[in-house]
């Protein structure tokens, strides 16, 4: 049996990415230019290596936040440095013609992966939210990465964003969120005093679950209507 790879076999072809985030014209302007200016020594490993290090360091910062209040303003700080490595690494490989799309795929959204059990776990260990909160968003973020990767396979298309939601988005909102807790925990609904986070966070990990059953049915039917039954 002849078990060589023929080199059609070995291409790879890159997904379409699309992204519809509220944010994302103004923000890939912005990448752009800093790709472009950004110092010759700095390499996209060095930019992906730094959105890791600023999300564990933001988890890092929410549970020194149990003690410190104010190490909230460090989780924002992170949060920057964050999105800096985050979306900038794509860009600045994609400027200089030096994309890796199958290692670039697969480190940046396994960094993404380890990031984000950082942050909840930091964010749980804060005292400004209780941990099913913290773990139903952890999980409601690794559904909808799931769908992500798998759809990216099926599809050819990478979805960047969930409607107007994207990583940026989500990153301004727990920095408005912080600040809201430099002020005060608390919220009260309907009568009822509770964690500020606990209500955010229950809202965003519903949103989560419902986006992942609503993407999933969709992708399923396109794919079904592509390979139909004969």
């Amino acid at each position: 049996m002849n078990t060589a790879i023929t080199d059609e076999e070995k291409t790879f072809v890159a997904a379409e990415r699309v992204n519809r985030a509220l944010t994302s014209g103004v923000e890939k302007r912005a990448l752009l230019w800093m790709a472009a200016r950004a110092p010759a020594w700095v390499s996209s490993d060095q930019l992906t290596a730094l959105g890791l290090c600023a999300q564990i360091a933001a988890g890092l910062s929410y549970a020194l936040a149990r003690y410190e209040r104010r190490a909230l303003l460090a989780v924002i700080l992170c949060l920057v440095l964050n999105w800096l490595g985050d979306s900038l690494d794509g860009t600045l490989a994609r400027v200089r013609k030096q994309q890796r799309p199958r290692y670039g795929f697969y480190v940046d959204h396994m960094v993404d992966v380890f990031g984000a059990v950082a942050l909840m776990g930091g964010l749980g260990c804060s005292g400004f939210v209780h941990w099913p909160t913290a773990v139903a968003m952890l999980v409601g973020f690794l559904l909808l990465s799931s769908e992500s990767y798998l759809a990216t396979y099926t599809l050819a298309r990478f979805e960047m964003s969930q409607g107007l939601f994207g990583p940026t988005e989500i990153r301004i909102l727990l920095a408005v969120g912080n600040l809201a807790l430099l002020h005060s925990p608390f919220a009260t609904l309907f009568g009822r005093r509770m964690l500020l986070f606990d209500l955010g966070g229950a809202i965003a990990a519903a949103g989560m679950f419902g986006m992942a059953i609503g993407t999933t049915v969709r992708h399923t039917a396109e794919l079904y209507r592509q390979e139909p039954l004969r």
